[in-house]
Parts: structure tokens; sequence; C-alpha cells
């Protein structure tokens, strides 16, 4: 596992996302299965809500694919109501995959 003073997600590990209503998923998977047990340790699902506490009002289930090297992330009440109720420009919630990636751990 690396250890370095300051880096963010994207510096180890690379994400997918899906949505479903007003939910959202957010799969983060390493690059290098050395640091899986790195972003086990410090990408929890109250720092996921607290980290997007101004999108996300409901529920963060995380969900551990150890086989995979991946964390799931679910988020209830994520989507403004959902892609048909949303007045948000991405209503999808695509671009929080990219925004979890900014995290520093």
């Amino acid at each position: 596992m690396r250890r370095f003073k300051k880096m963010k997600l994207l510096d180890i590990a690379h994400s997918r996302t899906g949505d479903k209503g007003n939910i959202s998923n957010i799969s983060l998977i390493v690059y290098d299965e050395k640091d899986y047990p790195l972003i086990k340790e410090k990408v929890t699902a109250e720092k996921v809500k607290e980290y997007f506490s101004d999108i996300v009002k409901g529920e963060v289930i995380r969900y551990e694919l150890d086989n995979l090297r991946a964390l799931n992330f679910v988020m209830y009440d994520a989507l403004g109501g959902g892609v048909t109720r949303s007045l948000a420009i991405d209503k999808h919630g695509k671009s929080l995959s990219s925004a979890l990636l900014e995290m520093e751990l």
C-alpha cells in the first residue's frame, strides 16, 4: 500500500456511475490492488455522504467488492427527484463519479 502526504482518489482509482430514478451509484475501482486497503479504510459511506452533502439528501450505502478490488456507493435521494423531475444540468448524475475522484485522502 502506497502512502502519500496528500493525494486524490483519481491518483489511484477510476470510477463509473449509474442511476435509477432518484438513486445514484458510484463504483470506485483501484488501478493497483495494493491500494485497495487504503480506499477501504479512507472512503467510507459517511465520508462520501459528507462529501456530497449538498447533493445527496438520503442514505449512502457502501458495498465492498473485494474480488474486483472495488467499492460501490448507492446514494439515495441524490438526483433532485430523478431525471424527469430535476432541474439540475446533469440530471443523470454522471459527473458525480468524476467529482468523487477529486476527494483527497
